[in-house]
């Protein structure tokens, strides 16, 4: 072996090393901010208090510019009654579906779990994010039970494949955690335009978004750096795979969450031209579409997912455009 291919390897492995002490680090960060800010879903949410409670009347209700669905001009034209109808309606079965995802990334946590070996943190944060998820199913649960809106949640094929999606912890993490940040970046993009937004939504709801983008911020940044550590290292084929898997794992599950059932919406009374438009017809609704999705495209340009086929992918889902520069970039206001 000669001394310039040693030298080779010994500086692979040292960075390979550094890059892995890093991560670690970045683990115990993470696990020492779960213990000193977490929530519990009914210890700091006073659920008996007058100002949470639910009046299926009220005007806070009616949703906010910051929503798709609150943006569209049919709905403004709407009597205010019916606003607020629809509007506890679709907070309801946000959070509906909220906790159903929450529910299948417990489990498929628990299974990629299972067989880590001793010593490895990642056990001790995951642990600590599976313990906040499920408060965040408590939380979403009872604002379901007490809106008293009785909303499926996801739409009828999510909710039959999600018997089987845990299975991916452990058989395809890197395709799981890719599936983690397909449903919590949409959700959190929508959530945080709402409380930049300003409006005067109700006390409980923005109580509920306040802890949920609080620690989901954790949760996101592991799934980040998971894939940063993980995935530069696979093998091309796999890499490849990835590639193209990742912007279809992003546009599927990302619609599983904002996307509401077109029969559920119907029966609230929201017509199917209406969600067509909204989602993803309509050029406001296209521009959402593409913002929903800017840090994860930031992602997939730091880990080389970014080639000429998975590309091609992403701009046949309509999903592509600029990546953000920063996590947590706000969108810009035009296209």
């Amino acid at each position: 072996m000669s001394t310039s291919h040693t030298y080779e390897n010994t500086g692979a492995r040292t960075l390979h090393d550094t890059g892995k002490q890093a991560y670690h680090e970045r683990l115990q960060t993470l696990s020492e901010a779960s213990v000193h800010i977490h929530f519990d879903a009914f210890t700091d949410i006073d659920w008996d208090h007058p100002d949470f409670a639910i009046d299926p009347t009220d005007p806070r209700w009616v949703l906010p510019d910051a929503d798709p669905l609150g943006a569209h001009p049919w709905y403004k034209r709407q009597p205010l009654e019916v606003r607020t109808r629809i509007g506890l309606w679709r907070y309801a079965n946000i959070v509906k579906v909220g906790m159903q995802f929450e529910n299948v990334l417990i489990r498929g946590v628990m299974d990629y779990l299972f067989a880590l070996r001793n010593q490895n943190p990642e056990f001790r944060y995951l642990t600590h994010e599976v313990t906040e998820e499920c408060h965040h199913t408590q939380m979403f649960q009872e604002f379901v039970n007490r809106s008293g809106a009785d909303v499926p949640g996801g739409r009828r094929s999510f909710r039959v494949v999600s018997r089987f999606l845990p299975l991916a912890g452990s058989l395809l993490p890197e395709s799981f955690f890719t599936g983690v940040l397909a449903g919590e970046e949409p959700i959190d993009h929508v959530q945080k335009a709402i409380l930049r937004g300003g409006a005067d939504i109700h006390p409980l709801m923005r109580r509920l978004m306040q802890i949920h983008i609080a620690e989901e911020a954790r949760h996101i940044s592991f799934a980040h750096e998971f894939l940063r550590q993980k995935v530069p290292g696979y093998g091309k084929a796999r890499k490849g795979a990835l590639s193209v898997a990742f912007p279809v794992i992003m546009r599927v599950l990302g619609d599983v969450i904002v996307v509401p059932d077109r029969r559920t919406a119907a029966q609230i009374g929201v017509p199917h031209w209406v969600i067509k438009d909204i989602f993803w017809k309509s050029p406001d609704g296209q521009k959402l579409l593409r913002d929903l999705f800017s840090d994860v495209r930031m992602l997939a340009e730091e880990i080389g997912l970014m080639n000429r086929t998975s590309r091609r992918v992403w701009r046949m889902l309509r999903i592509d455009g600029r990546p953000s520069r920063y996590r947590g970039e706000p969108a810009p206001r035009n296209a």
